[in-house]
């Protein structure tokens, strides 16, 4: 047995011990009341005999090109390209964050994440922030709940000091964050949430299967970094069972008020481990083209990475691990062909699981009769570079990689709304999900959210813009960047590097930081692309004279966007 299986097999043992020990405690204490539900008159924006429901569904690090709908040409995914032609397909929505925990923080409060202040992986998000979910609890009655990866505490936690991570051995299923009822789970059984919880119970002997997320361990048939084949039953994976919690949930609730559904899939997030015995039957990695926006050599990887900004080259050759969004010991110089093929065919087929589990909650809200007084939006909380300039994973990469991500929202058919059938190109982001839930439960959009309600047509989409903030959660690592999306140009600008912003945690940094070297930059570096006549951005416009005037232009309107920080900054509680 390899040192790395045994040492997952001891986080799993420590993990189960734990939560056991937090059951029996749990048993002893009484379980808190669940806050109450109040009730209020139905709106005008409630149309038909039912009120307007929310069905909310992310998924994790999902590229805007993996639904068919958006030119994906290998993945199935027929419930989402048919959600897209019956609603409104974004063709230019952006994250606010490229990273997990800000980017839902931005989805749950309608606030850039330098107002909420979660600024990078490992920030709590208060438990005094706002929130849409509580909002529509209170205000207009709303039944709320949050089923799947919430990640909003850091998930770096063994000792389970964050309420995410203990809720379930506490014997507890909410109240938190505005979500009356909860049932979390993450990307296995190696925390303490409702799924692992599940796992442990009913399937001990599936444990195994499951790959640890940022360990980097190489497997399946290339070797590919955090791949392997896991013999787990599709109807015992996560992201089945999601949808099993999300279609029970939904089937206690009566017809005498709405419903708040956050649906959250932790796939497609890396490990990629789905069921071995789907990925046979579905997708050979053989057959499987690079992506068009791989350069094809490592000679012409180089050329295009050595025109960006220091950390990307020096990821490439070594020089830099990118602790923010993937494991350390990931090399891409190492990343052959063969396992940018296998990588893309197990996220291939894990996005394939997502679409079919949609389509059962679909089914299930059908049969109900709730289908046509739903409103379902779809989205994903960041991108994957997924081979692209020969890169996994993520991190402060400002490119639509990372940026761009899928957003559909089908409104409910018996709202009787007028929109636009073609898919819309306004720019916008998941700031504007929040208000918009609001004009949905009739309830006025508070002055605390930034965002604006989703437009249901492109009519107005010159001059619009969208921004993204990257800050690092390592104070030895202190970079910075901010990016605007306008009129087919993407522009990021760097700030000066810092070392005394984020959390230090030298027991980590010392494994993590080994042989690593973060950029020092002076504040004056940037990249910009015209994605139009550039698709793939390989070309970098920043220090282009020709640019220069465009360049500036789009540098003072970030400058303007930008909200203030919140100060002061809240902590990093966990490298995560």
């Amino acid at each position: 047995m390899s040192w790395q299986h045994q040492g997952k097999r001891a986080v799993a043992a420590m993990f189960r011990g734990m939560f056991l020990a937090r059951r029996a405690q749990a048993r002893r204490r009484k379980k808190p009341p669940a806050e109450p539900v109040p009730s209020s008159p139905r709106t005008s924006e409630q149309a038909g005999d039912s009120p307007r429901n929310i069905l909310f569904i992310t998924v994790d690090q999902q590229r805007f090109d993996a639904l068919g709908v958006n030119g994906g040409a290998v993945a199935r995914t027929p419930t989402l390209d048919r959600l897209a032609a019956e609603g409104i397909n974004y063709e230019r929505a952006h994250v606010q964050s490229v990273v997990c925990m800000p980017s839902r923080s931005t989805m749950l409060t309608g606030q850039h994440p330098w107002t909420h202040g979660v600024v990078a992986n490992g920030i709590s998000l208060p438990s005094d922030a706002p929130s849409v979910a509580e909002l529509l609890r209170t205000e207009a009655g709303y039944r709320t709940a949050l089923i799947g990866k919430a990640h909003f505490d850091p998930h770096l936690d063994p000792t389970l000091q964050h309420f995410e991570n203990r809720v379930a051995a506490q014997g507890q299923d909410g109240p938190w964050h505005g979500f009356e009822h909860l049932e979390l789970a993450t990307h296995g059984p190696m925390v303490g949430h409702h799924y692992a919880a599940w796992l442990w119970q009913h399937h001990p002997e599936a444990i195994d299967g499951f790959g640890g997320v940022l360990t980097g361990e190489g497997g399946g048939d290339t070797g590919a970094p955090e791949v392997g084949h896991n013999p787990v039953k599709r109807e015992q994976y996560h992201t089945d069972w999601v949808a099993d919690r999300t279609i029970a949930w939904l089937g206690t609730l009566p017809r005498t008020a709405p419903f708040f559904c956050w649906m959250s899939f932790p796939d497609p997030h890396h490990p990629l481990d789905p069921p071995h015995e789907e990925v046979k039957a579905r997708i050979d990695w053989r057959a499987l083209d690079l992506p068009a926006g791989h350069p094809g050599t490592p000679g012409a990887i180089r050329a295009i990475l050595v025109e960006k900004p220091q950390h990307w080259l020096d990821w490439y050759e070594g020089r830099y691990k990118n602790p923010e969004g993937g494991p350390v010991l990931f090399d891409p110089q190492a990343f052959t062909h063969d396992q940018v093929r296998e990588v893309n065919a197990m996220i291939h087929v894990e996005n394939e699981l997502i679409d079919e589990a949609c389509q059962r909650v679909f089914d299930a809200l059908e049969a109900s009769g709730q289908l046509d007084h739903t409103d379902i939006f779809y989205t994903s909380d960041h991108g994957e570079l997924q081979g692209d300039f020969g890169l996994m994973f993520k991190g402060p990469y400002h490119v639509e990689s990372l940026l761009r991500v899928p957003l559909i929202w089908r409104p409910a058919p018996a709202a009787q709304s007028t929109f636009e059938q073609t898919p819309v190109s306004t720019p916008v982001g998941h700031i504007d999900l929040a208000p918009t839930f609001c004009r949905i439960a009739g309830v006025p959009v508070p002055g605390w959210m930034e965002g604006t309600v989703l437009p249901m047509s492109s009519s107005d989409a010159a001059g619009k813009s969208v921004i993204t903030t990257f800050d690092s959660q390592f104070a030895a690592v202190g970079m910075h960047l901010q990016t605007i999306y306008q009129d087919g140009l993407l522009c990021t600008v760097y700030g000066k590097s810092t070392r005394d912003e984020g959390g230090r945690f030298p027991i980590y940094w010392r494994i993590w930081g080994a042989g690593s070297t973060p950029p020092d930059y002076a504040g004056t570096e940037g990249e910009l692309y015209d994605v139009r006549a550039d698709p793939h951005q390989h070309h970098n416009l920043w220090n282009d004279p020709a640019w220069r005037e465009r360049r500036d232009s789009l540098v003072a309107a970030l400058g303007a966007a930008l909200p203030t920080k919140r100060s002061p900054a809240l902590p990093v509680a966990a490298p995560t």
